[in-house]
């Protein structure tokens, strides 16, 4: 269409009414203004429908007929997208100003990106806390096997080409097209950048323009039980994807394992378990962060919250250390 925007920016909502103008507010600050705003309230039962309302010259709200889980709702919000670049905000989440302005000149350099990230600011109770690249930068180009060795895209901070995403559903047969699995209820994000990863090149922007509220609402990083579950599921689907994936990452499947493993063991201490805990983590590499978790699994599993609090307090350098 000739009419499309470059960007069509998602915003998936439920319940958030109380964040959604913030969130808002940050995209219409952007200095990049070729864009269309896409709400989709996920049958929302506070007033996050009546809140995008209010914006309605500037966004194209879209309700759902009845709930359903997150990646499914991006599948529909996806739909509704004109952009040839799609990114995605999270409605509890905030942009810095040149954030898609500096995304679009990596693609605009590279017709091989299909994903381009930035560095992200972590904030706790509204206070910074760190950045998620201060010390560490993530690789660039053809990193696949590298973003199976530790996940660090963050949903807010992607832009993705959407020919990159297109390529995901390019041999679906029936049906609307599903970007996202919908059969995975928390790793549906690390699938669908694994999946783009395998074929296309990532680049990012070494600058915290994405801000991350991590606060007691953040409930995903809580279920551990399906991480662990899902991250099998996500080895099987590559296998069954990529012929040549065995032979080619085979020495990633051990690091994918400990990591559900460890997921597991979160999981087993939380539910009051921790002796099983502490006997699946025995069979785990020694790291810093096996260790210091062990020694966790001896208070009680419901201090969860307390050390998970603790745990985004610290330094960004200091998690990569652990």
């Amino acid at each position: 269409m000739s009419d499309a925007p470059t960007v069509s920016v998602i915003l998936n909502a439920y319940n958030a009414a109380r964040d959604l103008p913030r969130a808002l507010e940050s995209v219409f600050a952007q200095t990049m203004q070729d864009y269309e705003i896409i709400v989709y309230d996920n049958c929302s039962t506070d007033e996050t429908r009546t809140v995008a309302m209010r914006y309605a010259k500037r966004v194209r709200l879209f309700t759902g007929d009845t709930h359903c889980p997150l990646g499914a709702a991006r599948n529909r919000a996806i739909r509704e997208a004109r952009g040839r670049y799609i990114a995605f905000l999270d409605c509890d989440d905030l942009w810095r100003p040149t954030k898609l302005e500096k995304q679009l000149a990596c693609f605009d350099r590279d017709p091989l990106v299909g994903l381009v990230t930035t560095d992200t600011l972590f904030v706790t109770d509204g206070r910074p806390r760190g950045r998620l690249f201060e010390r560490t930068k993530p690789a660039r180009g053809r990193v696949f096997a590298l973003l199976l060795t530790r996940q660090w895209i963050s949903m807010s901070s992607v832009v993705i080409r959407r020919s990159a995403l297109d390529s995901l559903v390019a041999g679906e047969q029936k049906g609307e097209p599903k970007w996202f699995d919908e059969q995975f209820e928390v790793c549906e994000e690390a699938d669908v950048f694994y999946r783009i990863a395998h074929d296309w090149a990532l680049d990012y922007v070494d600058e915290p323009l994405t801000v991350w509220s991590v606060h007691g609402g953040n409930t995903s990083f809580r279920r551990f039980g399906a991480f662990a579950s899902e991250t099998l599921r996500i080895l099987e689907k590559l296998r069954a994807l990529y012929p040549d994936f065995t032979r080619d990452y085979g020495a990633l499947d051990t690091l994918v394992r400990n990591r559900a493993s460890f997921q597991r063991a979160v999981d087993l201490w939380r539910r009051g378990e921790a002796e099983k805990a502490r006997e699946l983590l025995s069979t785990l590499p020694a790291t810093g962060k096996n260790r210091l978790f062990t020694l966790c699994t001896y208070l009680p599993g419901s201090c969860f919250d307390m050390l998970a609090k603790l745990y985004f307090a610290l330094p960004s350098w200091l998690h990569r250390k652990l």
